[in-house]
Parts: C-alpha cells; sequence; structure tokens
C-alpha cells in the first residue's frame, strides 16, 4: 500500500483549525490569538514521516510541490517497491496560511531552504538520500511572508519564539546533513 499525506499544516478544508500537524506559533482559527503566546503551542505537533521511519517500513519519503520532477521519481520508486510505503508531500495553503497564492511554489522552496522541510528518502528506517540545501536562508525569510505568524513581526518582534523556531529548523539541517559540504 502506498499512503500519499498531502500536508499544508492545518485542518484547511473545514476553516483552518489546528492539526497535528500545525507548526508552533502558527496561527490558526482554533489557536490563541492574542497573549503571551498566541498560536499553536511548541511540542503539540507530530513528525509522521518520523513515526513512519520508526516503524521501519520499506520506504519512506518526503517531497513538495515546488519539485514535481522529484515527487514523480519517488511515486514511481514508491510503485515498484512491495509493503507499506509513505510519501509526505509539503503544500501551502494560500488561503489558511494567509499568503498569495503564486507564492505557493515560493513558499515550499523556503521551507527546504531554511531547513524547516527536510526533502529525503528513508528504506526500512535509514535515511538513503536527502535534497542539500543551496543557500541556507534564515528562518524570518520563509515566516514573513505568511499571516499566520505575523504576529511574531510586529513592533516588538517575538525574537524568544523566532529563535525557538530556528533552532528547530537548524536541527533539521543537522539531523538530515542538509547542508552541501
Amino acid at each position: 500500500m502506498l499512503y500519499i499525506c498531502y500536508d499544508n499544516e492545518a485542518y484547511m478544508n473545514t476553516g483552518v483549525q489546528r492539526s497535528s500537524a500545525t507548526p508552533p506559533a502558527a496561527r490558526t482559527a482554533t489557536t490563541m490569538p492574542v497573549g503571551p503566546k498566541p498560536g499553536n503551542e511548541f511540542g503539540q505537533g507530530k513528525n509522521v514521516p518520523h513515526i513512519a521511519m520508526a516503524h521501519e517500513i520499506p520506504y519512506v519519503a518526503t517531497a513538495t510541490v515546488a519539485d514535481l520532477r522529484d515527487l514523480e521519481y519517488k511515486v514511481k520508486k514508491a510503485m515498484g517497491m512491495r509493503g507499506a510505503r509513505y510519501i509526505h508531500i509539503f503544500v501551502p495553503c494560500p488561503l489558511g496560511w494567509g499568503a498569495a497564492s503564486n507564492d505557493t511554489i515560493k513558499l515550499s522552496r523556503l521551507a527546504v531552504e531554511s531547513g524547516v522541510f527536510p526533502v529525503f528518502e528513508a528504506e526500512r528506517g535509514e535515511v538513503t538520500g536527502v535534497l542539500k540545501i543551496r543557500h541556507q536562508i534564515p528562518i524570518e525569510d520563509y515566516l514573513k511572508p505568511q499571516k499566520r505568524f505575523a504576529h511574531l513581526f510586529g513592533k516588538s518582534p517575538d525574537v524568544t519564539t523566532i529563535a525557538r523556531l530556528q533552532a528547530r529548523a537548524d536541527r533539521n539541517i543537522r539531523r538530515f546533513s542538509l547542508l552541501g559540504e
């Protein structure tokens, strides 16, 4: 069986509610809009590709809508394998993220280049390939175009939360060795 997860980081079709895939600090219709810690809380999300890898299924991969050739390659590869297979596709939602629809591909690329969304393949729990980051960008370059993170950049930017989000991206970069030599 091949399971494909189309991930837009919330329940977008039913009113932009928080889901277990909603990133920390992101605002949704069901997260705190104001207060000392607006948006989704840290520690609430689940990383489904990591969960699938922990089960050592034959194939786990991540992809974005910014690289359709990579996505096509991974689907073809998965279809040629036996057993459980999982592909996780990162897909920005213009309405739910408060971004222009013509920025969908750009946001996907920024997620990869910031380290927020690592693109990789794994077989039986072991990473077998990664898409290296060509030019690492700071997390702010990814967050600022999205209204769901606008509260972090007001008159008094929330540097503590931004630093925590950067640390999460940096951990992905280290975990998957995403920087080129």
